[in-house]
């Protein structure tokens, strides 16, 4: 999967089992902005949209962090862009 690294602020390519033990789906999609999917990898914790563009994964975070709350990771998301 093409990812966005925002530590690097780079796209980066990586390998990734997406499962119930490492992720949180919201189904309930509000707009093609909204946060689909938010997933724990590699110390980081990535974020998928329900649209085309590219999962961001953000460093030293994971779901618990955000206590696996929508609105949270949306509010990542605007932070970084």
């Amino acid at each position: 999967m093409t990812i966005y690294n925002t530590a690097k602020h780079r796209l980066e390519t990586i390998n990734i089992e997406i499962t119930d033990e490492n992720s949180t789906w919201f189904n309930d999609s509000i707009n093609a902005n909204a946060v689909s999917v938010i997933t724990d990898f590699k110390h980081g914790l990535l974020i998928k949209q329900c649209n085309y563009n590219y999962p961001m994964w953000f460093n030293d975070i994971s779901r618990a962090d955000i206590d696996h709350n929508r609105k949270k990771a949306q509010k990542l998301l605007k932070f970084e862009g």
